[in-house]
């Protein structure tokens, strides 16, 4: 399933049109991503939890040449999730 068939989606269940469920699917996925950048974890019960971790600062290297590169501490989001998604997925 991709964006416009999750919206398509939300539009027949609840009866709106397909602007306004458009509109509430992107204001969830702004508010957990404005979350996620101010370091705050967003838990929904049931289905499970997205958070942010810090990645260290490494040494890599480049593939193309070999040369080693230095790559930058950041973070990097992640879902776990929930009890009772883990049982419907089985």
């Amino acid at each position: 399933m991709n964006k416009g068939e999750l919206i398509d989606n939300v539009a027949n269940e609840i009866g709106v049109t397909k602007r306004e469920a458009k509109k509430a699917v992107e204001c969830v996925f702004e508010t957990i991503t404005g979350s996620l950048a101010k370091g705050d974890a967003v838990r929904l019960v049931g289905f499970g939890t997205f958070g942010a971790r810090k990645r260290a600062a490494r040494m890599a290297r480049n593939p193309r040449t070999g040369e080693k590169i230095q790559v930058k501490a950041l973070n990097v989001p992640f879902f776990k999730a929930g009890k009772e998604l883990k049982e419907k997925v089985k």
